[in-house]
């Protein structure tokens, strides 16, 4: 394999669904995590135990950020747009970082730690995340 075939492995995938989701009001949260020392395979697995499918599927990821002020926000959302996250303002004073994909636990852990550092770099923190899809 050439280096231009390596370089295809590890590039972030973009999703592109059939189906768009829209936060308009009518999407549920169906799992979430605020616990940073809760491995993300086991809220998975809890919510497997509870009935309720999530990996694999496709949902509405968002993480939930407490950024210092405007501009760290627009930082985040410029750092974060080449990815396919959409950044909005949150009802509390936190920072939504929202993208559409398919779930599984390993990415869940990669997108917390990335979500973590960078919200640590920008003077803020991650306080968790939320998985959003259609009401069953």
């Amino acid at each position: 394999m050439g280096m231009a075939g390596i370089g295809r492995m590890f590039r972030r995938r973009r999703v592109d669904a059939a189906t768009p989701l829209v936060d308009d009001g009518t999407l549920v949260v169906v799992g979430e995590s605020f616990d940073p020392a809760r491995a993300d395979s086991a809220v998975l697995a809890d919510l497997a135990e509870k009935g309720v499918r999530v990996e694999g599927r496709e949902l509405i990821l968002r993480h939930v950020l407490r950024l210092p002020d405007a501009a760290a926000a627009g930082e985040a959302a410029r750092l974060l747009a080449p990815d396919g996250w959409a950044l909005a303002p949150g009802p509390d004073g936190t920072t939504h970082a929202d993208r559409q994909q398919k779930v599984t636990a390993l990415e869940l852990a990669r997108e917390r730690t990335r979500m973590a550092g960078l919200a640590q770099r920008l003077g803020g923190d991650a306080e968790g995340w939320r998985l959003l899809g259609p009401p069953s």
